[in-house]
């Protein structure tokens, strides 16, 4: 961590100097923060750490015995300081990445150059294929775009970090914008060395403050606690950033209002699918808590606005409207009389307050209000009188006064109205056949449902769907699971009463594998009063039943899943008379540790395919057309669907995006994409710009049938490769527990939700998150590329004579077809990330060496053929040739993790030896932390 930390690579290119420039920066602070607060002893062993590191990741050698010796010598103390130094310089990386990636960008645009994925971008390469703005604006009006923020167990920062780096990413903005200014100006500036020394001081500050912080949690965080980081995101990212994107659409499609199609969506605080923890509390805590965010939001801009809007009657007309407002706002301060504007500011405040106070009870405004006025019923009111005094402002010369505070104001309003985001329930379909067979034995209807098949049960659902009396015997005493579950779906209903209709919009059913676990979650939502009228007489749903189908299975079933729903009488005229729209959840997780990377989105793809054309024959049924809508159940590692937002939403099948997309925003991934606003806002705008193109781009051709029977093809094979190793293979599971760390991470504090569904070691109880992180700490990345390479041998070699044939098919669906080329990119990035060298280390782990050999010359020959397959079909022998940025960063960060994977190996050796020093454990945690945030998709 001295000045030398970057001086191992002399020849980069003149733009990363900045880059270089940063991380030399921030790694010398860190190195002064380590001695004077460790001192000389720890800061030089370190070093001696590093060096070791730096010269074996050159090197190659198999030769570690120098490093692992030092490593076996460190005592308790020694091993949580280094351990810790090398994650918090992981961390520092990621912030100088981060504003490096601004910084080019930024250059970029000054020389009128769009990039990908940016609406600049979109719209250039709509206009030049002849798409005019007009139809860009239709589409827009019936859009849905809407990332979903979901706690998962691989968060891995606390707070408190994630702060202070936010600082620390501020402070290195400030000081590039001084540099680049100084190089631009003829004449140097003579304040600018001053103002740098201040600057680096308080970085110093700033790392001063990270390394004397905590970095884990003592207790694990409660459902509550996650609620409170992700609406962080939203005071410091969403709230500010969305409204400017609507802003810069506006401006380049010359639209002065395009509708409020871009929204968001949580899961914190109503999935509680495998979460005891969240219950009708937890959704009423997450409601309650995400409109004081809202609302005290609004109040500080009315409060912004009332500085800024001081006109004097006396010197600029009003309206009408505007003055029937003033009249009626309650303010007669007599300094205010010639002020309508404020005086009107000064009502919707009070109004603000008082709504405030009765959906958030005990939050408080950030003023005091001097004369209290009536709540708002609904965000419509509140927008009513904002545009009463934007169009004041028009009609009489203050158009100019629009944009600073009002404009963005209206646009939160209409996006975000008092409830801030869309909060999705979840729950499995099993705890919903368990409270509806209680329901049915006790009211006398069913004896045991549960015994019940399809077709019984079906009927029967259907029967209770077309009559009005309820299911609940009152003052019979349910279990705790029944009255837990219906007093959520009760909370639900006074969600939409008291924070409108957009509070709650989707219940998603996980593990739905047949047309009665629709219809449960359908007569649930009935019992709680969420559909009203009969399902035979024009019944209205007022929430839309969502299926998740996860594993392979299921996503091969599910169009005829869906076909035979809609095929159940009155479900059709139901959903077109409560808006005529279907989301249907797809889940690369678990279809992924089911069946392999290749098959996962192979059966994604085929599956969306189908479902679109099952939706355009319901249409055609119905003379109607009901909306599909993909909700992507995407992760923040490849094998969960990860990846570049912008390259998965252009690989969609043709067809099928049509304006319409949700996708899941989760664990670690939501730090890294929003804490820092301008990072989010190009990720946001990434989202709207696939988007566009993928639902309006003529080029988006049906796909080539030979292309289809290859990836059919190399699916079958895949999944056959990938079953043998994983499911077929005696003890593997015990290989997997042994050689990963993913025991020590269910320990660690990082989330509401256990990491299994059960307890024990199987599998198939583990949660796909904990699948994904543990084969991601352990440098295999596994789920990222395993039975490929298997696949294109497999499909190479079956007809000899034509190989050289089959391989230009590949390779031309690789340069033609978005889904193959965007699978094969992101196997490139994963390979990338991976280290057989390392992941070898962690074989050592397990207890039966034997096992432990096959298995691991079983995975380092698949990605020997992986490799291959790739170079093959990309004509590329290099990693990552086709991005040159996150080359760049693997070349830089990763020998200095290195010593991470080394201590963690050797703590964990320790920790499973009965050594319980609980620096042991923490040093573990924290090796989890920094390789987590030196990936920077764990999981």
């Amino acid at each position: 961590m001295s000045a030398r930390t970057m001086n191992t690579y002399p020849n980069e290119s003149e733009k990363e100097r900045p880059l270089l420039e940063d991380i030399r920066l921030l790694g010398r602070i860190l190195g002064d923060v380590i001695r004077e607060q460790e001192g000389e002893d720890d800061f030089a062993l370190i070093e001696r750490i590093r060096q070791l590191a730096v010269a074996d990741r050159r090197e190659r050698s198999s030769d570690e015995v120098p490093l692992q010796r030092l490593l076996e010598q460190l005592s308790g103390d020694q091993t949580v300081t280094v351990v810790r130094a090398f994650t918090y310089f992981s961390h520092l990386a990621n912030l100088a990445e981060d504003q490096h990636f601004l910084r080019r960008r930024e250059v970029h645009e000054r020389r009128g150059e769009h990039s990908r994925g940016s609406i600049a971008g979109a719209l250039e390469a709509l206009r030049q294929a002849g798409v005019d703005n007009g139809a860009i604006v239709r589409m827009l009006d019936n859009a849905y775009v809407s990332p979903v923020l979901t706690a998962h167990p691989t968060e891995v920062q606390r707070k408190s970090i994630l702060d202070a780096e936010k600082t620390i990413a501020a402070l290195l903005a400030q000081r590039g914008q001084w540099l680049e200014q100084s190089r631009l100006d003829a004449q140097p500036d003579a304040r600018l060395p001053g103002r740098l020394a201040d600057n680096e001081e308080a970085l110093r500050a700033r790392v001063t403050q990270l390394w004397q912080t905590r970095l884990l949690r003592y207790s694990r965080l409660s459902v509550q606690d996650e609620i409170e980081n992700a609406l962080s995101y939203y005071e410091a990212t969403f709230l500010r950033e969305i409204p400017q994107l609507y802003a810069e659409l506006e401006k380049r499609l010359h639209e002065p209002h395009i509708a409020s199609f871009f929204r968001m969506g949580q899961w914190i605080g109503g999935d509680r699918d495998g979460n005891p923890n969240v219950t009708a509390q937890t959704l009423r805590y997450a409601l309650r808590r995400q409109a004081a965010v809202a609302l005290r939001h609004y109040l500080d801009e009315v409060h912004a606005l009332g500085a800024e809007l001081s006109m004097s009657e006396r010197r600029a007309g009003v309206s009408a409207e505007l003055r029937a407002l003033a009249e009626r706002s309650g303010d007669d301060s007599p300094h205010r009389d010639d002020e309508p504007y404020r005086r009107v500011l000064t009502g919707i405040y009070a109004r603000l307050a008082a709504t405030l106070a009765q959906l958030s009870p005990g939050a408080q405004p950030p003023r005091l209000v001097q004369r209290p006025g009536p709540a708002y019923a609904h965000a419509g009111e509140l927008l009513a009188d904002l545009q009463v005094i934007a169009e004041s402002l028009r009609s009489h010369h203050g158009t100019a006064l629009l944009s600073a505070h009002l404009q963005p104001l209206l646009r939160k309003v209409e996006v975000f109205g008092f409830h801030l985001t869309t909060l999705d329930m979840r729950q499995s379909s099993d705890q919903h056949e368990a409270v509806l067979t209680e329901l049915l034995q006790v009211a006398r209807v069913e004896s045991d449902y549960a015994a019940l098949d399809e077709a019984a049960r079906c009927r029967l659902l259907l029967q209770l769907l077309g009559e009005a009396r309820p299911l609940r015997v009152l003052d019979h005493a349910y279990s705790d699971k029944a009255q837990g579950e219906l007093a959520i779906f009760d909370a639900a209903r006074e969600a939409l009463t008291t924070y409108g209709p957009q509070a709650i919009r989707h219940y998603i059913i996980s593990h739905t594998e047949s047309v009665s676990d629709l219809l449960e979650a359908l007569l649930l939502l009935k019992e709680a009063g969420l559909v009203q009228g009969l399902l035979a007489e024009g019944a209205r749903a007022a929430i839309i039943v969502v299926p998740l189908f996860e594993t392979i299975g299921d996503l091969r079933n599910a169009p005829g899943i869906m076909r035979d729903y809609y095929a159940q009488d009155g479900i059709a005229r139901m959903v077109l008379a409560s808006g005529a729209e279907q989301d249907i959840m797809l889940g690369y997780s678990d279809s992924n540790k089911d069946g392999g990377i290749l098959t996962s989105n192979w059966e994604l793809y085929v599956a969306e395919t189908r479902l679109a054309e099952c939706f355009a024959e319901l249409g055609r049924q119905h003379g109607s057309a009901i909306g599909l809508r993909m909700f992507h159940g995407r992760g923040g590692a490849v094998g969960r669907g990860g990846g570049p937002s912008y390259d998965a939403i252009l690989a969609q099948p043709p067809g099928t995006v049509c304006g319409q997309i949700r996708l899941t925003e989760q664990g670690e991934v939501i730090g890294s994409k929003y804490a820092n606003p301008e990072i989010g806002r190009r990720n946001l705008e990434t989202l709207v710009a696939a988007t566009l193109e993928a639902t309006l781009l003529p080029q988006r051709r049906e796909v080539p049938a030979d292309f289809l029977q290859a990836a059919q093809q190399l699916s079958d094979a895949s999944m056959a490769a990938y079953r043998q190793l994983v499911y077929e293979t005696p003890d593997f599971a015990s290989y997997f527990f042994n050689a990963t760390p993913v025991r020590e991470i269910a320990e660690l504090n990082i989330g509401s939700r256990p990491a299994s569904r059960k307890p024990g070691q199987r599998l198939e109880d583990l949660r796909a998150i904990p699948w994904g992180f543990g084969w991601g700490q352990s440098r295999l990345t596994l789920p990222g590329w395993y039975g490929f390479g298997s696949a294109v041998a497999h499909y190479l070699e079956a007809e000899p004579a034509g190989r050289d044939e089959r391989l230009a098919r590949l390779q031309q669906m690789a340069r033609e077809w978005p889904f193959f080329r965007t699978l094969l990119s992101n196997m490139d990035m994963v390979l990338a990330k991976s280290d057989l060298a390392l992941a070898e280390r962690y074989s050592t782990l397990v207890p039966d060496q034997a096992l432990a050999r096959q298995v691991f010359a079983a995975m380092a020959a698949e990605w020997q053929r992986t490799v291959l397959a790739l170079t093959q079909i990309t004509g590329h022998g290099e990693r990552l040739a086709a991005n040159p940025g996150l080359a760049r960063s693997i070349r830089h960060r990763f020998p200095y993790i290195d010593p991470l994977h080394h201590l963690q190996v050797e703590l964990l050796r320790r920790w499973r030896a009965g050594e319980t020093d609980e620096r042991v454990q923490t040093a573990i945690h924290i090796s989890i932390n920094g390789i987590a945030a030196a990936l920077r998709n764990t999981g």
